[in-house]
């Protein structure tokens, strides 16, 4: 459920008109709403009754503002690099609810995570290992170290976001990570508090996580057997959302699934949702700027691939809706923006709206990988961020000018 619905053929966010947003803001512009994101949270969150914490997933939508909701929810952070952990410090999340994944940390990112009293960084070789210790040793402390294995298991969903099969750069594969545990635990600055597994993003069926689950528990009594317990299970995020005709699981059929499997483990879980919380929580607002008809027919709008990135890298699906509901025709056409690429469309060759020049759109599922992925190519400014809350809105970002893109550059003499 989201609250973007139609109010006298007129689409609102909450109790506010998203044209009424429109006509202050500008287009194109992000849009997220504050009921939808604690509804989400929440019902991610009191799913589980097993000792745990939700860690959302920065990456997926890294706006402070955002961040701070579900601090003040109780919520923690899964950061994948330094600037995430600044990002989830500034906007108020605990640090001990902190955990760093990720292939590529660096030797001055290890560091400040470990100033900054982080719950765990999740080691994915042994040569991270390596420079974990030696940085914890520089700085006279121990690190809380989680190893992220890889499981081998086939999630079923994109390759690019497929994250614990073999072929895949993540983790450590699972039959070698003893050796990495045995290794660790002779390293006078290092302390082993938990595993961690992550096989991917926007799974539809249960049984990969619960197949990864078991491969983890068995994992789990070999390092038992070894002499090492562990505090903390990472079983990472994933979980799916419909953005066309999917039909993920609910978090309480997840939440059921991996407790039955869980079992009696004595471990605190760690759950790192991301597009599952915010993914229906947002959209990206775009106006009409032309209509053609060539070998097909082209409705132009003011945002393109650099604002939302998903339909060109992963043919990725985005409902796209008018904001005012003139009329329910429809026609198949092209949607595409600005950009010099012919990769460069929100949605190609399906039924969209009947549009005319100025007309409003919304291109729905937005509020995941939307604004985080953007960028400035084609040198174009990037869009705001608004929060609706009840009646009102906030801009929890403001629109880039011309002068923010060329900030850090310099002409030589």
């Amino acid at each position: 459920m989201n609250h973007f619905q139609y109010k006298n053929d007129v689409l609102y966010c909450e109790e506010v008109s998203v044209s009424d947003i429109a006509a202050q803001v500008g287009t194109p512009f992000y849009l997220y709403s504050s009921a939808t994101l604690t509804r989400h949270f929440q019902a991610f969150d009191g799913a589980f009754s097993h000792p745990h914490i939700t860690c959302f997933a920065t990456k997926s939508c890294s706006n402070i503002a955002v961040l701070n909701l579900f601090a003040k929810l109780g919520g923690g952070a899964d950061i994948v690099s330094g600037g995430e952990l600044f990002r989830a410090l500034k906007a108020g999340i605990e640090p001990g609810k902190i955990v760093y994944s990720g292939v590529g940390k660096t030797e001055d990112e290890i560091r400040y995570a470990l100033e900054s009293g982080i719950l765990m960084l999740n080691v994915e070789s042994h040569q991270e290992l390596e420079a974990l210790q030696n940085v914890a040793a520089g700085l006279g402390v121990k690190a809380p170290v989680s190893f992220r294995v890889n499981p081998d298991v086939d999630p079923k969903t994109h390759a690019y976001i497929s994250t614990g099969l073999a072929k895949n750069k993540f983790g450590i594969p699972i039959q070698d990570a003893l050796q990495s545990y045995m290794a660790a635990q002779k390293m006078d600055n290092i302390t082993i508090v938990g595993v961690s597994c992550h096989i991917g993003s926007q799974l539809i069926e249960v049984s990969p996580f619960v197949e990864s689950l078991h491969k983890v528990k068995i994992f789990v009594s070999r390092l038992q057997e070894s002499g090492i317990d562990i505090s903390y299970l990472d079983l990472g995020g994933g979980v799916g959302i419909c953005y066309n005709d999917e039909t993920p699981p609910l978090p309480s059929e997840y939440a059921q699934a991996l407790e039955e499997e869980l079992g009696d483990l004595q471990c605190t879980m760690v759950l790192e949702p991301g597009r599952v919380i915010v993914g229906n929580a947002g959209i990206l607002v775009t106006r009409v700027l032309y209509t053609k008809q060539g070998g097909k027919k082209f409705v132009i709008v003011d945002a393109g691939m650099n604002d939302l990135a998903r339909p060109s890298l992963y043919d990725a699906f985005h409902a796209i809706k008018p904001i005012r509901r003139n009329t329910e025709a429809v026609e198949v056409a092209d949607v595409v923006g600005p950009i010099c690429e012919t990769g460069d469309f929100l949605s190609r060759g399906k039924e969209v709206p009947l549009c005319e020049q100025g007309d409003l759109l919304a291109v729905m599922s937005a509020g995941a990988y939307g604004f985080s992925m953007s960028s400035n190519y084609n040198s174009r400014p990037r869009v705001p961020e608004v929060l609706v809350d009840g009646d009102g809105f906030h801009v929890i970002r403001k629109r880039e000018t011309y002068e923010n893109l060329i900030a850090g550059e310099v002409i030589p003499k």
